[in-house]
């Protein structure tokens, strides 16, 4: 059986070519199916709609979580419900294409992968966007430990014993496509047009984007910690080559630069550097008192599993 995995936020007026769009794509492949569509708090009309459908087609089920818990932490949930052989996740906007999940499945069963995961070839988004994302990926890349594939989304199918293996790792900060990665396994991408939007406005504002980007960078790299230490013995050498520099005039020319602005301006250069360097350490704080506090990272309010 195949699992599909769809996070829903205020997405009324897509709802029914979700609905259409995907039992249409997962008929093609021929294997029984389940559409868990996870209700994220929406605010319009979206979770009577699924509920609608749930009615009418019992493969079509609907997690509908207590409030607004964020896009990662929706998909965990429908993980967590996912009870087939074959598990995909693919937004709810429909920007990720379900005729896409039969690519995938003939690629996984025909030569054996585990995850066969997407790879954006082109965006139809705005030239910032698109420039944002490719440099992003790139910079988490270089400074991450674990060697996340280039413009990789969470849009993908994967075998069971990969998402058993994602739903135990339930970090507040999540970051799923690296989670996916570490957990290892054989895995290939597949590169894929993504589509533009097919209604409604993006829900992903550039505040979630910077917030999803910084779990990838402080989730899956230590590279800040390390910046910080280089950063420190540079500014020390530099301090000592300005001393030396300082004495020697004053030993063998008997002068020494003079003037408030250059004091003014060391003090500024390191209050800066010290600035920055709490800010990064009381984001790797942060993380460890999140995940002390061991919360919950959703709640269920209802499940719609069986149509009535």
């Amino acid at each position: 059986m195949i699992s599909i995995v769809i996070p829903v936020f205020n997405e009324e007026l897509i709802i029914d070519q979700l609905y259409t769009r995907t039992t249409s794509a997962l008929e093609k492949i021929g294997l029984p199916f389940e559409i868990i569509c996870i209700n994220d708090g929406s605010s319009d009309s979206s979770l009577e709609k699924l509920v609608a459908y749930n009615r009418k087609d019992n493969r079509f089920k609907v997690v509908d979580l207590s409030r607004n818990f964020g896009h990662q932490k929706a998909i965990l949930s429908g993980l967590n419900y996912a009870s087939g052989d074959f598990i995909g996740i693919m937004d709810g906007d429909l920007q990720d294409p379900p005729e896409v999940f039969e690519e995938f499945f003939n690629k996984l069963k025909s030569e054996s992968y585990d995850v066969v995961y997407a790879v954006r070839k082109k965006r139809k988004e705005s030239a910032f966007k698109k420039f944002s994302y490719w440099l992003y990926y790139r910079m988490l890349k270089f400074m991450s430990a674990e060697n996340i594939p280039l413009d990789s989304g969470d849009f993908c199918l994967m075998t069971k014993r990969v998402k058993d293996h994602i739903i135990k790792y339930p970090e507040q900060s999540l970051f799923i496509r690296g989670i996916r990665h570490w957990v290892g396994y054989k895995q290939v991408g597949m590169e894929y047009e993504r589509d533009s939007r097919q209604a409604g406005e993006t829900k992903y504002s550039f505040a979630k984007l910077l917030q999803l980007a910084a779990n990838g960078v402080f989730s899956f790299s230590n590279f800040p910690i390390k910046f910080l230490g280089s950063l420190g013995f540079f500014t020390i050498s530099l301090t000592l080559i300005y001393t030396v520099y300082l004495l020697s005039k004053r030993m063998f020319w008997g002068e020494v630069p003079q003037g408030f602005t250059t004091l003014i301006l060391a003090i500024i250069f390191f209050g800066g550097v010290q600035l920055v360097s709490i800010r990064i350490l009381g984001e790797y704080i942060t993380r460890i008192y999140d995940e002390s506090r061991d919360r919950p990272l959703f709640v269920v309010k209802d499940f719609y599993s069986e149509s009535k």
